[in-house]
């Protein structure tokens, strides 16, 4: 009787859990108050994205983060496609390419 029992309860409550619940959800939108939408640009313009980036070119010092710390590096190429930089790490006999985005200038 007692298996019963907690068989029961037990299914009560795991279709009780699995009911979406009565309460307001914080993440619906409120319905009474309108909201002004301001459509995004399709596409970025290509001065946008080229501002955005930092401009390298082949001789310049900069910084490379190479697991976890800052290296100091000359660019030897740059590959604004692919958005990478091949950069000559002082003391290292071979060259490295790397993503811009760790690359970072001298000034």
């Amino acid at each position: 009787m007692m298996k019963r029992i907690f068989a029961l309860t037990l299914l009560s409550l795991s279709l009780a859990a699995c009911e979406p619940s009565s309460t307001d959800n914080a993440n619906k939108p409120n319905s009474s108050t309108p909201v002004a939408s301001t459509p995004a640009p399709a596409s970025p313009t290509p001065e946008a994205t080229a501002s955005a980036r930092p401009q390298f070119k082949a001789g310049d010092k900069v910084k490379v983060t190479i697991n976890g710390s800052g290296t100091d590096a000359a660019v030897v190429s740059v590959d604004e496609q692919a958005g990478k930089v091949t950069v000559k790490i002082q003391g290292q006999k071979e060259d490295k390419t790397v993503a811009m985005s760790e690359v970072v200038k001298q000034q």
